[in-house]
């Protein structure tokens, strides 16, 4: 029992992470509303699922989850994602493609 406590603790940690910053965005949303600041997509289904693959991306040494999670928004998010890609700034694109090359190198060598 200990050895598979062990195995998974990293996922027993990204997900009490996810379960706290939920709890808490829906605290402050109940005291102060993020729609009533101009915010409402802060407590969007969908922005849940980006800050669940952000934090097991960011916590879970195995990434397929995290990535998984991310996919699942990406696609429905499409739309979204596609007009940002039209209004790409001249530095942003570059950028973009070095923090993903980073981010792939990284995990690239942890494996």
């Amino acid at each position: 029992m200990a050895a598979a406590s062990g195995k998974h603790k990293d996922t027993y940690r990204a997900t009490a992470v996810f379960l706290v910053l939920t709890g808490l965005l829906y605290l402050i949303d109940k005291w102060v509303g993020f729609g009533h600041l101009g915010l409402p997509w802060v407590m969007q289904k969908d922005t849940m699922l980006l800050y669940a693959a952000i934090i097991f991306l960011w916590f879970k040494s195995d990434k397929s989850v995290g990535l998984i999670l991310l996919g699942i928004w990406l696609i429905q998010n499409i739309g979204l994602v596609i007009s940002l890609l039209g209004q790409i700034s001249t530095f942003l694109l570059p950028d973009t493609l070095l923090v993903i090359g980073v981010l792939l190198y990284f995990l690239s060598s942890r494996g």
